[in-house]
């Protein structure tokens, strides 16, 4: 991480660096990168697996696709959630009225909910668990933070895993749509736009949390800085500038269309 707070991110592969191992069939490259307490302090973020798959079948358009990088996203949650799970909670983060904030609602929205079916039901649908899923939204709009909304389900229905979506922040404009991380120690919701709030974690919600975000914003200053060639070059920048966020300008359909394909892979996870 720069200093001065020139370069923000969220992706663990941009923070430390990582391995990356490409699939050709599927045009999907795979890093994983484990934090230990010194990466941790180094860095900023808490210790646990981060994997990054990096793909342009999304930005592309490659509808064809879609379902494989579900598959490849369900296999990386299993990859890092213990085994025999059978009640999760899907959590939805961020402001469902902001564009590029909305990707927990979308993905809300085309999760196959299956907790209030009978088990039979469950079974002719081939779902090995009770999902259940809430949208919290933020504390700007319900006046309530989203960490009491989702510490009081979790102690009414008492899940074995939460699985929080939300959008990220990424370094490298390329990134945008394109990178799906998956983290087996939670999330902080906002901390990519420097708005941090309650962690959710193990600790926070006394249940094991993994978290499933892809970046859809990026910070003007990142993109002044690798224009200019770097901080020295970039010169001061005003207040302003540094918390100038920027999407692209199809970043509705990119919401739309990365919610899709990583509610298939939560959907085919459990």
């Amino acid at each position: 991480m720069k200093k001065r707070g020139i370069i923000r991110s969220d992706m663990a592969v941009e923070l430390v660096g990582g391995d990356i191992k490409g699939n050709n069939s599927l045009q999907i490259k795979k890093s994983r990168i484990e934090v230990d307490a010194t990466i941790s302090k180094k860095i900023g973020r808490p210790m646990g697996s981060y994997i990054t798959l990096e793909t342009g079948i999304v930005n592309n358009g490659r509808i064809d696709k879609y379902e494989s990088l579900s598959k490849e996203i369900a296999a990386t949650i299993k990859e890092i959630t213990k085994k025999g799970i059978k009640n999760v909670l899907v959590v939805g983060l961020g402001n469902p009225n902001l564009t590029a904030d909305r990707l927990g609602k979308e993905v809300f929205s085309n999760l196959i909910i299956t907790r209030h079916l009978h088990k039979d039901e469950r079974k002719k649908l081939e779902f090995e668990c009770e999902v259940a899923g809430i949208c919290p939204s933020v504390s700007g709009v319900t006046g309530i933070e989203s960490f009491d909304v989702i510490k009081g389900v979790a102690d009414r229905i008492k899940p074995d895993l939460v699985v929080a979506v939300d959008s990220l922040a990424s370094a490298a404009v390329g990134r945008i749509g394109a990178a799906f991380q998956l983290c087996s120690s939670g999330i902080t919701p906002g901390s990519g736009v420097a708005n941090h709030r309650v962690r959710l974690d193990k600790e926070s919600l006394g249940v094991d949390v993994i978290s499933v975000g892809v970046p859809l914003v990026v910070y003007a200053s990142t993109i002044i800085y690798e224009a200019a060639g770097g901080e020295e070059k970039a010169g001061s920048l005003s207040e302003e500038l540094l918390g100038l966020i920027v999407t692209p300008k199809t970043i509705d359909i990119l919401v739309e269309d990365c919610a899709k394909v990583i509610a298939g892979g939560i959907n085919q996870a459990f």
